[in-house]
């Protein structure tokens, strides 16, 4: 029987699975992957596709069979023990934090839960949801061997003048420090850029993860340097529902105004960002498509202070050589491409108009002093991998 990994990522609102066969000389080969979205909504939905893009299931829920996390979890526990010979030989989490402790991705043990378990308050819309399917496993499948794979562990072993926060010093000894985030799909971007145009991977290299979430990250020579996120994932660029960088004095105020923790987390969680700004809206196809001033307002401030963040990490390089777009809008959004780098162009950073509309690989001009590329991410290979090179040590 082939061996195989199960990857699993776990958010507020969806449940994304994928599998790997572990090919010889162990290479992985995706086999199918697919979701539970709309979690918790009244149009929540079912899809698979196996590696050649073909449908396996596309169904659209009633809202009880994925009223929360659980229930989908179970939805998707019933359909791979219909669909998958045996049991995978790891199952890889992405796990959002991973605090100070780690470095690298980690067996999960009941201890090493407990510890991720107690760093929920730095990312409360992350952490638990994360986590819940590694409990499922571990109460009915407590032998399988399970890996947290942390978004943090790329970023260690940043200087010291970049981790600390100009704060007393016993506050960075508590884990009050700048960690970083989205590691995972930066090492696979760091990654692919070595394999694939190797002539750029040693050079100075911004990559920009723009979703829902968004970051960005100074790479020299494949390794992180600086990021733009810190202690949690509100920091550095706006995003779909988090302000982003913000004077602290406006959490202060919030306090002076009898705002309570829970009332201004939700604010700066779930209500802020492209939502705040627009009124009701953090999609950004949806305020592109919009003729709502508020929506231009949104797409104008995340233009600009994304690129003011880019920018401000060529302090860390001394210098840009190349800019990679990645994650949902970074990948499938010309305009907001072209409004970022129009910010840039000082930085000698040119787009061709016709290749940034494709969407190549290149998109820009052949005068311009910064390479500009689009790469898909794939924060699920890295995983996989990474819970493989962990068994294969055990073992």
């Amino acid at each position: 029987m082939s061996e195989q990994i199960l990857v699993i990522n776990a958010g507020s609102s969806s449940l994304k699975f994928h599998m790997y066969k572990v090919q010889p000389g162990d290479q992985l080969h995706f086999e199918f992957g697919g979701q539970v979205s709309g979690i918790g909504s009244s149009q929540p939905a079912f899809k698979v596709k196996d590696a050649q893009g073909q449908s396996m299931i596309k169904q659209d829920l009633e809202s009880e069979q994925a009223k929360d996390l659980h229930t989908a979890q179970a939805l998707v526990a019933r359909w791979l023990l219909e669909h998958v010979d045996g049991r995978p030989i790891a199952v890889g989490h992405r796990i959002v934090h991973g605090g100070p402790r780690y470095d690298s991705s980690v067996r999960l043990t009941p201890e090493v839960l407990d510890y991720l378990d107690s760093l929920s308050p730095l990312a409360p819309l992350h952490q638990q949801n994360n986590l819940a399917p590694v409990r499922v496993i571990f109460e009915h499948y407590p032998e399988i061997f399970q890996v947290a794979c942390l978004d943090t562990a790329f970023h260690q072993g940043h200087a010291p003048h970049l981790q600390h926060f100009a704060l007393p010093g016993r506050f960075f000894e508590q884990g009050v420090r700048r960690y970083g985030f989205h590691g995972l799909s930066y090492h696979y971007i760091s990654q692919h850029l070595q394999r694939e145009i190797p002539e750029l991977a040693d050079g100075r290299v911004v990559v920009a993860h723009l979703g829902s979430g968004a970051s960005a990250c100074a790479l020299k020579e494949g390794r992180s340097v600086h990021t733009t996120m810190g202690f949690t994932a509100l920091d550095g660029l706006p995003m779909g529902t988090r302000p982003g960088r913000l004077d602290a004095g406006v959490v202060l105020w919030m306090l002076e105004q009898g705002m309570e923790h829970d009332e201004i987390q939700s604010v700066l969680y779930t209500q802020s960002g492209l939502k705040g700004l627009s009124g009701d809206q953090a999609d950004m196809r949806a305020l592109e498509a919009s003729d709502d001033p508020r929506a231009k307002l949104a797409v104008e401030y995340f233009c600009y202070h994304t690129a003011e963040n880019l920018a401000g990490l060529c302090v860390a390089l001394k210098g840009l050589d190349t800019l990679v777009f990645t994650a949902g809008i970074g990948e499938h959004s010309p305009s907001i491409r072209a409004g970022i780098v129009q910010h840039l162009e000082w930085l000698g950073v040119k787009i061709d108009p016709t290749r940034n509309q494709a969407g190549e690989t290149v998109i820009s001009t052949d005068d311009s002093q910064v390479r500009v590329l689009v790469i898909p991410t794939n924060e699920e290979l890295i995983i996989a991998e990474q819970s493989l090179a962990l068994v294969r040590a055990r073992q």
